[in-house]
């Protein structure tokens, strides 16, 4: 089963003016950033600004929500495989953690997360 939702991420295209914007304007607790990433804090939930040139808010790489599954990453994608969700690449392993794709029924891009275990 899932968790709770692990982060949201979107796309931008310019990072001051985005975080200009969920900082100041929208008054958003900033707890990272660079040119590439920033990260927001609310309530406990994580929103990352991701300015990859990869990604853009009108096309491909969108909007993204990675769930944290309660257990193992591998018994999530069987459970949810079982269940007919289908999978848009094999869990892959980052120095970040790991990650798992898939979409929803609608095309929009989800993936199940694990943070890197402690050494």
């Amino acid at each position: 089963m899932i968790k709770s939702i692990s982060a949201v991420w979107l796309p931008v295209e310019d990072m001051p003016r985005a975080l200009k914007f969920y900082g100041d304007t929208l008054g958003l607790k900033v707890t990272e950033h660079d040119d590439d990433w920033s990260e927001i804090e609310l309530d406990g939930q994580l929103i990352g600004l991701n300015a990859k040139p990869s990604e853009s808010p009108s096309g491909d790489g969108g909007a993204l929500i990675a769930f944290r599954p309660d257990g193992e990453l591998e018994d999530e994608v069987t459970r949810l495989k079982d269940a007919g969700v289908e999978f848009t690449g094999d869990i892959s392993e980052h120095a970040w953690g790991r990650i798992a794709p898939f979409k929803d029924p609608d095309g929009n891009d989800l993936q199940l997360y694990t943070p890197p275990k402690a050494a």
